[in-house]
């Protein structure tokens, strides 16, 4: 082969892997393709909370479910889980739940932050990330306002204020209330 072959096979080689690399880099931080839409059934899942009791999310069915995804590490997480304690504190009564999924952090970190805020709601460790995984889930907080029936109404991918937290739970209210 000679030089000139050479190096238009070189180029051409170059020119593929910049478009793989260019692709992969897109299709990971600019396209954002949703497992879970809304009007979709909330897929369902079991975790453990820090004692060890199961969540299902299927055992909520006939209540609005507030599902939240967070870690400790997050600071609109951290504003927002005292507006969501308050708003479990009106609406847990009303037919509504907070199932707020941490995502894969130590019993610790976790322990340690619910009770320095006080949380009453039940907070499974989504410790394998399959759960993350099966929500498709990227920003954190993320959450997922499913109705009595176990179908999402809303996703919401940023921190909310205690009125958004408010207006989230009037939304999955359900009927019988």
């Amino acid at each position: 082969m000679n030089k000139k072959n050479r190096f238009f096979m070189r180029s051409t080689i170059l020119v593929l892997l910049l478009a793989a690399l260019t692709y992969t880099i897109y299709t990971n931080f600019f396209h954002t393709r949703a497992l879970v839409n809304v009007g979709d059934t909330a897929p369902d899942f079991a975790l453990k909370d820090l004692e060890g009791n199961t969540f299902q999310l299927s055992d909520y069915r006939g209540k609005g479910v507030f599902l939240n995804f967070w870690g400790t590490w997050c600071p609109p997480c951290e504003k927002e889980m005292p507006y969501m304690e308050n708003q479990y504190q009106f609406y847990q009564d009303k037919g509504v739940e907070i199932i707020a999924v941490n995502i894969q952090e130590t019993d610790v970190a976790v322990r340690s932050f619910r009770d320095r805020y006080g949380l009453t709601f039940p907070i499974p460790i989504d410790k394998t990330g399959q759960v993350r995984q099966a929500y498709g889930i990227k920003p954190i907080p993320t959450t997922f306002l499913i109705d009595e029936n176990g179908e999402v109404v809303k996703i919401i991918t940023t921190g909310m204020t205690e009125r958004m937290v408010q207006e989230s739970m009037e939304l999955i209210l359900p009927n019988n209330q």
